[in-house]
């Protein structure tokens, strides 16, 4: 029977790791995962509108510590760090824990398939048309050095009424290799028409341990 894996998650832990970075007991396990996820949510929600990469998560004692790699460190900061202490206060009365962000400049934002599916995700949005979307973030992606891209579109597209599967690729992506440092997301952009989903993967070198 064939079956769907995650690129990450089938690359744990020999080149890729864990989102969230904590160990906890029997007890505590659930309450720690509950919390992982609004706090991903709160995320989510307060940070729709700037190009975020990954969110890591990390405790010590009572503390919690959030990375948040982003492209627009400035927006995420606010003017005097306002924006960043009214997120941090924010996740401390949903989680009950005391809540500490770091802001990271992501440094090749072509590279991360998150960022590239929000370019695609917000050219779609606002009425651009997906096929020359997809083919700018793919040639942005190819001059910064990266070894194969692949996106996948599909669902009502450009508002027909039948629904279908497009891919646009630069070569082949070596999925079952687990050497390989594929990025990947799933992502959706709401059209007056319908949802898009979105697929993309980068292949950006190979990890020799």
């Amino acid at each position: 029977m064939w079956h769907k894996v995650s690129p990450i998650a089938f690359r744990i832990p020999y080149i890729k790791n864990w989102g969230s970075s904590w160990f906890a007991d029997k007890k505590t396990y659930a309450s720690y995962i509950s919390a992982d996820n609004t706090i991903r949510e709160v995320l989510k929600k307060e940070l729709n509108w700037i190009p975020t990469g990954d969110i890591k998560i990390s405790r010590k004692e009572e503390n919690i510590t959030i990375d948040i790699f982003t492209t627009k460190a400035s927006l995420v900061l606010g003017k005097d760090n306002e924006n960043l202490t009214k997120i941090e206060n924010l996740l401390s009365k949903k989680v009950a824990w005391k809540v500490s962000i770091n802001v990271k400049e992501i440094k090749k934002p072509e590279l991360n398939a998150k960022v590239v599916a929000f370019s695609i995700t917000n050219q779609i949005e606002k009425r651009t048309p997906y096929k020359k979307a997809i083919k700018q973030a793919i040639a942005k992606t190819m001059e910064k050095w990266a070894k194969w891209i692949k996106v996948k579109v599909w669902w009502r597209l450009n508002g027909a009424e039948i629904a279908r599967v497009e891919t646009f690729k630069e070569w082949s992506i070596p999925t079952l290799t687990i050497r390989s440092d594929i990025d990947y997301v799933s992502s959706r952009a709401e059209t007056v028409y319908w949802t898009i989903w979105i697929k993309v993967w980068i292949y950006k070198w190979d990890i020799f341990k």
